[in-house]
């Protein structure tokens, strides 16, 4: 890709991608002074540019190969970020935590050994694992308003939490049985 290229109109869903990187040291650094209302705003916008960038990505037909894989990864590390911030704040339970990462490394390896034994991996995230990054999002923010607010309450926060970690384990298991089938379509059209 040219320089030129980078500031074309297509280019517009990756550049909000990367604003959206840019803003996860802010967003970790107000949740550490605790500075909850703060890091809400910003995780808010966040959040935000994740349904913008796949709105002008779809709208107008500016999608990427780049943008396939920088827009789940730019979720991946904000929501990784959030949630250690928030487990060592105390503020979400460990297991949950450790669901949500252990998914996200297992895909990621998962997408590694697919790539290095296999063939190239493209990013295609199903409906499944649209909704648990949706969640996600919703309940860092959910935990972080309820420090701002005080709302929602506990149950609130219990009920998005048990979605999460069922959705988090449906997408992990739904990762496993796509990839897993096609690694074996397409090694038995090797050995044919």
């Amino acid at each position: 890709m040219s320089f030129a290229n980078l500031f074309q109109a297509r280019q517009i869903p990756n550049w909000i991608c990367v604003i959206r990187v840019l803003l996860i040291p802010p967003i970790l650094y107000l949740l550490l002074d605790e500075r909850f209302a703060s890091a809400l705003l910003l995780a808010s916008i966040a959040a935000a540019s994740d349904a913008l960038d796949g709105f002008l990505a779809k709208r107008f037909n500016w999608t990427s190969r780049l943008g396939g894989f920088l827009d789940p990864l730019a979720d991946k590390f904000l929501l990784v970020a959030i949630f250690l911030v928030l487990t060592g704040l105390g503020l979400v339970p460990v297991w949950l935590m450790a669901v949500v990462i252990g998914r996200d490394i297992a895909i990621v390896v998962g997408g590694f050994t697919y790539q290095w034994l296999i063939g190239e991996v493209y990013a295609n995230p199903t409906w499944i694992s649209k909704v648990n990054t949706f969640l996600q999002l919703i309940y860092v923010l959910c935990v972080v308003a309820q420090q701002a607010i005080g709302l929602p309450g506990e149950l609130g926060l219990l009920i998005l939490g048990t979605s999460v970690f069922v959705s988090s384990l449906i997408s992990g298991l739904d990762y496993i049985w796509t990839w897993g089938a096609r690694a074996l379509s397409n090694r038995g059209k090797e050995r044919a």
